[in-house]
């Protein structure tokens, strides 16, 4: 029987408190894309810009950071991160340009890559097999509690700063997390082993190639030179990323931890569910403000019955997982996550708030519901030695597939935005609901800003459905993939289950 760490519940609450500067500052960012398109002059192409940079940087260093985390230490890798991040925050108040801001988001992505996957790995070598998931649980309702005071504070600031006060909201909370982990958080490591510099090298080159030519797709095409250009360079580097992982002796990535059905499937589950939800949610923050004309405090309220509702779920989730299983309780979520979206592909110009307000509850239900499952599962696949590095596999996942969300979505939300325009609609105001209203406001047009508001609302129907199809895809990827685990016979038996698994 593994013995408990006596502080692993102040740890845990240090974990929380580390990783709210990047939910704070995620939510906020969504908030202030109206004030970053008028007060910047940020066209629709820098907006993704400014939010894919750092995604970019993210996943291309995730699984670099997550090693260097269990070789030299996960308590370390935590206060990097938090150092660079809330720097990179300082540095995003002196911007001037959306250049300059998508080069500093960029940055703080170089801050997360170390922040995310430390917070995870530390979690899961305190807490026991049995105690995981029930962490995991308050681990997020405290960060759905941080994404729900931030859209508030940061609507609060923009109201009466201007939009570059946001990202000071991660400064303080930066502060203080370096100071309670470096009192609180005892240092880990996985098992010494000579660094895996070349496997390094190629997962960078692979995953930030991948990523980029996602993103830039959205702008050039599938079938541009540059495009698939960038897919030829990330194929190549990864593929000799897998063939060198298995030939070297001391992989920085095991590759059969994705043998093991409950890591691959709770992995493609995410990834799945990150695809179906990231970019309609962006659209969402441009629907309360431009469409039902929402302050920024208003509509950074307005997710509140979203995230209540998940913070409470997450308890519903870790009772479900106990009394019916992994599977059932990531199914029911991602399920729950499809009728959500299904209530906004339903949405039409005159239904206001209200029917939004029931679809944002039923979504919080459903990723209240599957997220202790999925992340407990996927955790407890792991070897002790390479939880940081793990992790780091689950945090790339879910940025590959938010970067896809955000390009291939973004993409179908103004492809069908257009296509709704009238045909006399031409210029600027064709392009984005945002460009239409600045026309409509200088012209005094006001039947050009309810037609492209009718527009966006009908956009934001139409692809809402592909988030339709990827909750229920994933659920059925989860009840197909993963196994059935019954809960631990005793303690003594609990410890030993992720060491297990990995034979299967």
């Amino acid at each position: 029987m593994t013995e408990r760490n006596p502080r692993r519940w102040l740890i845990l609450g240090v974990l929380c408190l580390s990783l709210l500067v990047v939910v704070v500052d995620n939510m906020v960012l969504n908030i202030a894309i109206p004030s970053l398109i008028r007060d910047l002059g940020a066209s629709t192409a820098q907006i993704q810009w400014i939010i894919d940079a750092y995604i970019l940087v993210f996943a291309g260093l995730l699984l670099t950071a997550g090693s260097l985390s269990d070789r030299h230490g996960r308590r370390r890798g935590l206060v990097i991160g938090l150092i660079v991040f809330g720097g990179a925050s300082v540095l995003a108040t002196l911007c001037r340009t959306p250049e300059q801001l998508i080069a500093v988001r960029g940055l703080m992505g170089v801050g997360a890559a170390f922040l995310m996957p430390g917070t995870l790995s530390i979690l899961t070598t305190v807490f026991a097999e049995d105690e995981r998931k029930k962490a995991i649980a308050i681990w997020s309702s405290v960060l759905m509690l941080g994404a729900l005071g931030g859209p508030s504070l940061g609507g609060l600031l923009l109201e009466h700063f201007w939009w570059g006060s946001i990202f000071l909201l991660n400064v303080p909370i930066a502060i203080l997390g370096i100071i309670a982990a470096l009192a609180s958080i005892p240092e880990s490591r996985g098992h010494a082993s000579k660094p895996d510099l070349l496997g390094a090298l190629l997962s960078m080159i692979g995953m930030t190639a991948l990523v980029w030519g996602v993103i830039h797709s959205a702008q050039a095409g599938l079938g541009s030179v540059s495009v698939l250009g960038g897919f030829a360079v990330a194929a190549i580097a990864l593929t000799a990323f897998a063939l060198w992982e298995r030939k070297v002796a001391e992989p920085m990535l095991p590759l059969k931890l994705f043998r093991n059905r409950n890591f691959a499937g709770a992995s493609l589950s995410i990834v799945l569910l990150s695809f179906s939800a990231g970019g309609v949610l962006l659209a969402l923050t441009q629907y309360l403000q431009f469409v039902l004309g929402y302050e920024p405090l208003k509509a950074g309220t307005a997710f509140i019955p979203m995230l209540v509702t998940a913070m409470v779920f997450n308890g519903v989730g870790v009772v479900v997982d106990k009394k019916f299983g992994t599977r059932t309780a990531l199914a029911a979520g991602l399920l729950l996550m499809a009728g959500g979206f299904s209530i906004l592909a339903t949405l039409t110009p005159g239904d206001g708030y209200l029917k939004l307000a029931f679809a944002l509850v039923v979504m919080g239900m459903g990723s209240g519901t599957a997220g202790p499952a999925a992340y407990g599962t996927l955790m407890s696949a792991l070897p002790p030695e390479r939880v940081g590095v793990g992790s780091a596999v689950n945090d790339t996942v879910q940025q590959v597939g938010t970067a896809l969300s955000v390009a291939v979505l973004g993409t179908v939300l103004t492809a069908t935005y257009r296509s709704a325009m009238p045909a006399d609609v031409t210029g600027a105001a064709r392009d984005s609901i945002g460009d239409a209203l600045r026309v409509a406001a200088t012209t005094g047009d006001a039947a050009l800003a309810r037609v492209a508001q009718d527009s966006f609302v009908s956009a934001i129907a139409s692809t809402s459905l592909i988030g339709v199809v990827g909750g229920a895809v994933a659920a059925v990827v989860a009840i197909a993939v993963l196994r059935p685990t019954p809960p631990p016979a005793s303690e003594e038996t609990a410890p030993q289950e992720p060491e297990s698994q990995l034979t299967s």
